[in-house]
């Protein structure tokens, strides 16, 4: 079987180590390198908790590097209490003295374009969090965007409706800028799991509970680190996403790693060009839908709209089982 070469960026938050399990459980999958940007939290804690999820699931092998603190633009501010100050729920005490040590040194930016560059139309890039490692990739490399098999962003929004701000998703939000030029200038295969595309495929609490109450390691790391998460609690998301979407459990970044995994996940899309907004007061990092192609743009994006909620829910369940040791 061919495997499937990617690159992780990564914010790592909680559904960002789930989305990293999902990667890790997929037997088709090599995973050239994780690569780290500030957004759920400090890009330090982002390093720590690839650490983590790494060691969790036997596979310390794989290289992390850290990239970027801050957005293109302005200040960084990644603190949020979404999945709480270190991002992984705040939880964690057995924190690695030693954690710098096993990051690399070569600088995320870096290591995209060189291996992108190796490994030319075959490897694919997985965008988890800002996409502010990918703008300055493109600034150092024009070509970087067309050396890659395709790109999968799980971030930005189809319908108005925003998580952070009135009207932008919070991916998006945390560097507008770097999400404009990303959507404007990549020209490579491009698919987008909005945030209306994870709520509106929302997966039963019931299945979170039996997803996390496995009897495997990752399984009892997914159920700590959520244990005292308020976006894992049922009761607690009713006052926020199910205004919009009504209950549901959603692991957001989950999506978009599934698509990269199994392409027939997603079972439909709308293809178009698409345009981040940079300017408006309360619409700054929204995604725009251009579908009567009034910006006469020269390449389109695949912006999911549903998927196959069976095999998608396969794969998380696999995630968290007992993980496969590749040599």
């Amino acid at each position: 079987m061919t495997e499937k070469l990617v690159i992780i960026d990564t914010d790592c938050g909680i559904d960002d180590a789930q989305a990293i399990m999902m990667a890790l459980a997929a037997p088709d999958v090599e995973i050239l390198g994780l690569t780290c940007v500030f957004g759920n939290t400090t890009v330090d804690n982002v390093c720590q908790n690839v650490l983590r999820v790494l060691s969790v699931c036997e596979r310390e092998g794989i290289p992390v590097f850290r990239g970027s603190a801050g957005p293109l633009v302005g200040v960084s501010n990644p603190t949020s209490d979404h999945f709480g100050g270190d991002g992984l729920g705040d939880v964690l005490d057995d924190k690695d003295p030693r954690w710098e040590e096993k990051i690399q040194r070569e600088h995320a930016v870096s290591v995209m374009i060189r291996l992108a560059s190796e490994h030319q139309k075959q490897v694919s890039l997985v965008a988890l969090g800002p996409l502010t490692n990918l703008a300055l990739a493109l600034r150092m490399d024009p070509g970087f965007p067309q050396k890659l098999k395709g790109l999968y962003i799980m971030g930005g929004n189809m319908e108005g409706k925003g998580n952070v701000t009135l009207c932008a998703e919070f991916n998006f939000a945390k560097d507008p800028e770097s999400a404009y030029v990303v959507l404007e200038e990549f020209l490579c295969p491009t698919y987008i799991a909005s945030w209306e595309y994870a709520c509106r495929n929302s997966l039963p609490w019931e299945f979170f509970e039996e997803l996390t109450n496995q009897d495997a390691p990752a399984a009892r790391f997914m159920k700590r680190i959520t244990s005292k998460c308020w976006a894992y609690s049922s009761e607690a998301m009713a006052s926020k996403r199910d205004v919009h979407f009504g209950p549901g459990f959603v692991s957001y970044d989950a999506y978009a790693m599934a698509a990269f995994i199994d392409g027939s996940v997603p079972t439909e899309s709308v293809e178009c060009a698409v345009r981040v907004e940079l300017r408006g007061s309360v619409t700054c990092g929204m995604m725009v839908l251009d579908r009567t192609n009034y910006l006469k743009k020269s390449h389109t994006v695949s912006v999911l709209t549903k998927c196959d909620t069976a095999k998608f829910s396969r794969l998380l369940m696999e995630s968290l089982r007992q993980p496969r040791n590749k040599v």
